[in-house]
């Protein structure tokens, strides 16, 4: 079933949103390990908590992609890896979990230190805050979210799955 959510979600994506291209963006400095600050609801998602993200050098000029996070019910680590490739703008990556079927990856903020991150799945159903750190102060994740609304997100709906980074004055859902 899940292929099948994964095409439909890619030929159905749901209200568009178009990031701008970064012709700076530097992938070199962008692989590594990243923590999943806040997310809107995904099913592939679903239940987990203390999300990771890592970027790697991967085949013929691809990224190598492995995503993990615990199990809110049971604590198992659930994993999956995927390849990107750079589409159609540096901070724009097609992502494929299964041949022929990719996820749009758009870079739409990144601090100059390459610290923290914005990413868009291409609509307003998907969207990722992302650190090289665990948790940020309200300081740090309010740039995060004033990005985000810009792009017309709903950033009440987010999910912080490590409720410390949670915005004094929002109230998000935590896991």
């Amino acid at each position: 079933m899940s292929i099948i959510q994964t095409i439909f979600t890619s030929l159905f994506p749901g209200h568009s949103v178009k990031t701008a291209p970064m012709p700076d963006f530097n992938l070199e400095r962008y692989l590594g390990d990243w923590h999943e600050i806040a997310r809107l609801e995904n099913w592939f998602e679903r239940g987990l908590r203390k999300v990771t993200a890592r970027y790697d050098h991967g085949e013929n000029g691809t990224v190598s992609v492995t995503n993990s996070g615990y199990d809110v019910r049971t604590g198992e680590r659930k994993e999956a890896h995927a390849r990107a490739v750079v589409a159609d703008a540096p901070n724009h990556l097609k992502v494929y979990f299964v041949p022929l079927v990719y996820g749009r990856y758009e870079v739409a903020f990144l601090d100059e230190d390459y610290s923290r991150a914005v990413v868009s799945g291409g609509s307003l159903n998907y969207l990722w805050l992302l650190a090289r750190t665990p948790q940020l102060n309200d300081d740090e994740l309010q740039p995060m979210l004033h990005c985000a609304e810009q792009l017309g997100y709903d950033t009440s709906q987010l999910i912080y799955s490590n409720s410390l980074s949670t915005p004094d004055h929002v109230v998000g859902r935590d896991l």
